[in-house]
């Protein structure tokens, strides 16, 4: 087995502060998994290789284990899936816990992982989204720390490199499984409208089976209502809405009631879809950042979950113009290696004690941003990760609960909120302020509009449902402020079925974001 380099000339030298942190020796702080002497089972390839299928397969025969899902929404599945196969399995996200008696598996999000609880198989699904910049140290923490004597790692091709180092440094065996994909993938050669965009010419393109992808929630809802208006059964599926509507939404799409599906590239991640051909209304996506080109791993994601083996012998990949279809054949054809060399890992609470101590510093968002910038790492495998949405949400806690003790400071710090949004950011200071001021906090009031058939509120109860996701995370972390946490799936219900019912009559926005932008009809 190859051995790595003592140390990188690009890995920053250890100080007494990352010594004191235990920072020299990241698989060290999880010791249940160094004393298994674990196997890594490698499962590699595009979607629609059988990759995780596989892993899967020994997560049933086993006799304990856990799958850690990057969504909320895919641990659901997979939880349904055991339990269809008559293995009692527990749910574990960041809002929920609902455990069987007796059950010795668990779905759970991966960063649910449990480093001191021992299974027999774990499986880490869509280890490529070690590149992403919010999440990617979860996977590391799971990939060096799940505690099952053999471990599955599916996902693609883009970060085996960097993985492989890090099995390696712990000198634990493993073995490399590659596969192909089970149905053929074709570009089609002519984009639906052709040389130049026209609304009107994707009429009769637009066949049964197909998925179309936007990439904000106002395309997705605009090409829906379009569809709808143009005779097609519609389901739709983006970011805003929670996992119990997605998956009504793919039930629609499953069974045929809906003969299209218009989604964002939330069907990259995992969903098993009967989608014959996956069609992109544009190859351009806002990252948080400015909009970009898509890069060829969220393509292949994306584009790979056309022709779902055992439904289609073939899959299909279009765009609404041949620009962007030379696009997509360019990303198709080349490499999608990640550009990372090393692992990312974040802080833990210990961490931040002792650099508040060091520093006689109680402001969490000034203690993240020192440990991301100051803090080195002499690792040719690990590096600090870039914890920029952390860092801006510890300074809004700094700024408005300042008097909070730093423990629930860090707490607040890994609530999932998106600050960009301005309701999520109110209701997370709502919450935030309650626990500074140790006042109970109930439920949002549920409004009058949830009995109405009218489409009108479809946001407000989007806002609504976030806010009980929130809500819901914080009562295992607050129990005694958030006293009504086992209230929220009765009321997530009621919410979810109002969106549903608004997706199939919403209007839309007239045109997308394409048409306004270059006058497009």
């Amino acid at each position: 087995m190859r051995r790595l380099p003592a140390s990188s000339s690009a890995a920053k030298r250890p100080s007494a502060l990352t010594e004191t942190l235990n920072l020299h020796d990241y698989p060290a702080t999880f010791p249940v998994a160094r004393a298994l002497r674990r196997r890594i089972h490698f499962r590699l390839g595009p979607t629609n290789s059988g990759k995780t299928h596989d892993a899967l397969i020994a997560l049933q025969n086993a006799e304990s284990g856990i799958y850690l899902a990057p969504l909320r929404l895919l641990a659901m599945e997979i939880r349904d899936r055991l339990t269809d196969a008559g293995i009692p399995c527990n749910l574990v996200t960041g809002e929920e816990r609902v455990l069987v008696p007796g059950a010795r598996h668990t779905a759970s999000t991966v960063e649910m992982m449990h480093p001191t609880r021992e299974v027999a198989v774990a499986v880490i699904d869509e280890i490529q989204m070690l590149q992403d910049e919010s999440r990617g140290y979860a996977w590391t923490a799971a990939l060096v720390g799940v505690p099952a004597r053999d471990v599955y790692v599916c996902g693609s091709e883009a970060v085996t490199q960097p993985c492989v180092r890090a099995v390696e440094a712990m000198h634990e065996p493993y073995e490399i499984v590659r596969l192909q994909r089970l149905t053929p993938l074709i570009l089609e050669t002519e984009a639906l409208s052709g040389n130049r965009y026209s609304r009107w010419k994707l009429k009769k393109h637009l066949q049964k089976g197909d998925a179309v992808i936007a990439f904000t929630r106002k395309d997705v809802l605009t090409l829906s209502a379009r569809f709808r208006q143009w005779g097609f059964g519609v389901a739709s599926i983006y970011g805003a809405l929670s996992p119990e509507v997605r998956r009504t939404e793919a039930r629609r799409f499953n069974s045929g009631e809906a003969d299209i599906l218009v989604a964002t590239d939330a069907v990259g991640m995992g969903l098993n879809l009967p989608i014959r051909r996956v069609v992109f209304s544009t190859t351009h996506k806002f990252d948080g950042v400015a909009t970009r080109d898509l890069n060829a791993t969220e393509v292949r994601q994306i584009a790979g979950r056309a022709g779902r083996y055992g439904i289609y012998p073939t899959g299909y990949v279009n765009a609404f113009e041949n620009d962007e279809l030379r696009h997509l054949e360019h990303m198709l054809t080349t490499s999608d290696t990640a550009e990372i060399d090393r692992l990312p890992i974040t802080p833990n609470l210990f961490h931040m004690q002792v650099l508040s101590e060091v520093r006689h510093c109680g402001r969490i968002g000034e203690l993240l941003a020192y440990f991301t910038e100051r803090v080195g790492i002499d690792s040719p495998v690990f590096e600090t990760a870039a914890l920029s949405v952390h860092v801006e949400q510890g300074h809004l806690i700094d700024m408005h609960a300042p008097s909070l003790p730093l423990a629930q400071k860090y707490i607040f710090s890994c609530a999932p909120v998106s600050l960009d949004k301005a309701h999520e950011r109110d209701y997370f200071l709502a919450c935030l302020n309650s626990v500074a001021n140790q006042k109970p906090r109930a439920l949002p009031a549920m409004p009058d509009w949830l009995d109405s058939t009218s489409p009108k509120h479809l946001e407000d109860a989007e806002n609504l449902s976030k806010d009980l996701s929130l809500y819901a995370w914080l009562s295992f972390k607050f129990p005694e402020i958030f006293v009504e946490g086992d209230t929220v799936p009765m009321l997530r219900a009621r919410i979810s079925r109002y969106i549903e019912q608004a997706l199939l009559t919403q209007a839309g926005f007239g045109d997308t974001s394409k048409e306004l932008l270059y006058g497009y009809r």
